[in-house]
């Protein structure tokens, strides 16, 4: 039986430091529709696979061993009192694979792509340790903090329909893609069905599991369409991962040397540029969590961006040994806390904790890789469920990114700043959000917008507007926005 919260306290666990430990059945209510939905939604996962076999010529077993191996590590979040659904440095995921390819295949390559993670991971956990993770993310202009989100959004979808990036783009696919996530939206966001789902029952349960309706939908609809084949079983039961091959063909326990000095001085600025998008996760982790508090007071939520840091850097240090993964590990799958945070906000009934639903996702991801009829199953839709994955993303960071600004001027940097980091790199949007915040900003009066707390969009009321307008503001409310932006 598992230990009861008290109304508007933190979910119980064990504290070690700046980490809180927490077992499920003990420290939370294991979440039964969170944990079906991670059993297909192992498909994401299993996405990265092609990558994997395609840039750095491992073995569908071999590729198959690092991604339950990383699917293990994300189980450390919520066990460790991160309350979120961890996932890949998505957007950062084709500078990598740039990065990565300058070098020769073989040896070189992967000495390359360990000597970048392990200095990622490394760098994240003194980020962390040291308490700087939250005073960064306090300190980040608005402005910079939404073009992060911006470009991180436009990247996200530019990897579904920009061709050649590595992975299976919408042109394989349209149809496939158009329907399945065409309803994803649906069932996630549309305000309609916000209406209809809380008076019957059936769509209650269905809205529950988020985007699995639509994966499933895919298996059916790919080969309909003639886009995709007819999964193939046979009477295995488990799947086979090749952890030896693995260890011996591509990790420092076997065919790699310790990569040497020069290519942890040029990884560096790869290590820069996934920062600032892991960055942008935190604050979009941040975000997503202070929505759904607001819907839950018997339950206040401990997210702190320091212990993210440490938890997150320290499965990317490890994977840089045991798996070196060019998918990273990131603090955050942001479809799918997105889904999370929506069941949650239905109350105690639907969700005991936050916790608990991160948690349950994520070991039935993690059971789903072992099951050979899941991962046969879901093995011809693993494209679409990427793509599906990356369009959620994208919209939900451009979402968030805008409510971030608290002035046109901000949105005019983020938006100019974000297009650039899409294009360009991390590393360039950074320097032109920061460059146009100067040039617009500096010498600013206190009374400016920007210097405010007061959102972009404060609402419709006739009160706040006549009092913007007296004030002489040019960033008036959008009441259609924030209309669009209410809880159903």
């Amino acid at each position: 039986m598992s230990i009861k919260r008290e109304y508007g306290s933190i979910q119980p666990g064990i504290p070690l430091g700046p980490l809180t430990l927490r077992l499920p059945f003990i420290h939370y209510r294991f979440e039964f529709p969170d944990y079906l939905q991670g059993l297909l939604m192992c498909t994401v996962c299993l996405a990265i696979i092609p990558v994997l076999t395609g840039k750095l010529g491992m073995s569908f077993e071999v590729a198959l061993a690092i991604v339950v191996m990383n699917g293990t590590l994300y189980l450390a979040h919520v066990t460790f009192g991160d309350p979120v659904v961890p996932g890949w440095v998505t957007p950062a995921i084709p500078l990598l694979i740039g990065y990565v390819e300058t070098f020769a295949p073989g040896m070189e390559r992967m000495q390359a792509l360990i000597a970048f993670q392990l200095s990622f991971g490394l760098f994240c956990i003194v980020i962390g340790s040291t308490g700087l993770a939250r005073k960064v993310v306090r300190l980040i202009p608005n402005a910079v903090q939404s073009g992060i989100l911006l470009g991180a959004g436009f990247s996200a979808i530019m990897l579904v329909f920009k061709p050649g990036n590595g992975l299976k783009s919408f042109d394989s696919f349209p149809w496939t893609v158009t329907i399945c996530i065409g309803i994803a939206f649906y069932l996630l966001f549309s305000e309609h069905f916000k209406r209809i789902r809380s008076k019957n029952k059936a769509l209650y349960y269905l809205a529950n599991l988020g985007m699995m309706p639509a994966l499933a939908l895919a298996i059916f609809v790919g080969p309909l369409t003639g886009e995709l084949p007819w999964p193939e079983f046979t009477s295995a039961i488990f799947t086979c991962p090749d952890f030896a091959g693995l260890f011996r063909d591509f990790t420092l326990f076997g065919a790699i040397p310790f990569p040497p000095a020069k290519m942890f001085l040029t990884g560096l600025p790869m290590v820069i540029s996934a920062y600032i998008v892991v960055f942008g996760d935190v604050i979009q982790s941040q975000a997503l969590i202070e929505d759904a508090q607001k819907y839950r007071p018997d339950e206040t939520i401990d997210y702190d961006p320091n212990r993210s840091h440490i938890i997150f850097g320290a499965r990317n240090t490890i994977m840089s040994v045991v798996g070196p993964d060019i998918s990273m590990c990131g603090p955050l799958w942001a479809a799918m806390q997105v889904v999370i945070c929506e069941r949650y906000k239905h109350g105690p009934k639907a969700m005991e904790s936050i916790l608990s639903g991160a948690a349950s996702f994520r070991f039935g991801t993690w059971t789903g890789y072992f099951l050979a009829p899941i991962a046969a199953t879901v093995k011809p839709i693993l494209g679409v469920g990427l793509a599906s994955t990356m369009l959620i993303q994208g919209y939900v960071s451009v979402r968030v990114g805008v409510l971030k600004s608290r002035s046109f001027n901000d949105l005019g940097i983020a938006g100019v700043s974000g297009a650039i980091l899409a294009t360009r790199g991390a590393a360039w949007g950074l320097g032109a959000a920061i460059l146009l915040c100067a040039l617009i900003y500096l010498g600013s009066d206190k009374d400016h917008a920007y210097m405010k707390e007061e959102p972009l969009f404060p609402g419709n009321d006739p009160d706040k507007i006549a009092k913007a307008i007296e004030q002489g503001r040019e960033e008036q409310p959008n009441a259609q926005l924030v209309k669009a932006q209410a809880p159903a």
